[in-house]
Order: structure tokens, then C-alpha cells, then sequence
């Protein structure tokens, strides 16, 4: 499931850097380098990851915190409750992860704007 939010991730970021090339062209040509455009790609992506972290999290308590579920062992007809629990260090690991293929889903695309010809991706439309 984790490597298909980072495959996710990844083609988020590929259709928001391939709609803004030319504004990523624009900024190489006048003067920006290489690193600033990958940190930049890679701030936004962890923003995004951010915020859809921060919500995953709410979401995920409000819906299932105190949340009773029961199961049946058919074969001893006995039945199993628990009760899922959300608690703070449940919510940061989710929200670490979901930071974590922010990274991840970001990297890519991130060196791919950094490392297209200038003049090839003012030419584009």
C-alpha cells in the first residue's frame, strides 16, 4: 500500500511540474540553478504532503477513534471484540509517513525540472 502512494505521489508531482514548465524554464533563464528549482519542487511537495497528512489524521480520528468492530471464529463460534484506539504518537507516525513519501513522490520530479534544457521547456506550451 506504501508503494502505491509513493507511486501516487510521484504522478501527482509529474502532472504539476509538467503543467508549469515554462515558469520553471522562465526562472532558469533568469538565473536560478539547479538546487533552488529541485528545493523548491521538493518544498511544495512536502507541503502537500502536509496538509493531506494533517487531514488523513482528523479524518482518522474522528471516524475510528473509540470505533468497536467484532469478529466470529466460525469454528468455535466465539466472537472477538476490540476497539481501535487513535492516539498522538498513532497520528505523528502517520503524519511522518505521509511526509516521507511526500519526500520521496517529490524527488523525482524535482530533478527532472531542475535538469530540463532551458530552451526546450520555454518552447513548450
Amino acid at each position: 500500500m506504501g508503494l502505491g502512494a509513493v507511486f501516487g505521489a510521484l504522478n501527482t508531482m509529474y502532472t504539476a511540474i509538467s503543467s508549469r514548465t515554462r515558469e520553471i524554464a522562465t526562472l532558469r533563464a533568469l538565473g536560478f540553478r539547479s538546487g533552488p528549482v529541485v528545493l523548491s519542487v521538493l518544498a511544495e511537495s512536502l507541503l502537500l504532503a502536509l496538509f493531506g497528512g494533517l487531514a488523513g489524521a482528523g479524518l482518522a480520528w474522528l471516524a475510528f477513534d473509540g470505533f468497536k468492530a467484532a469478529t466470529l471464529n466460525f469454528s468455535t463460534f466465539s466472537a472477538m471484540t476490540f476497539t481501535f484506539d487513535v492516539n498522538v504518537q498513532l497520528l505523528t507516525q502517520g503524519i511522518f509517513f505521509a511526509m516521507a513519501i511526500g519526500l520521496v513522490g517529490g524527488l523525482f520530479p524535482a530533478i527532472r525540472a531542475a535538469r530540463q534544457p532551458i530552451a526546450t521547456a520555454l518552447r513548450e506550451l
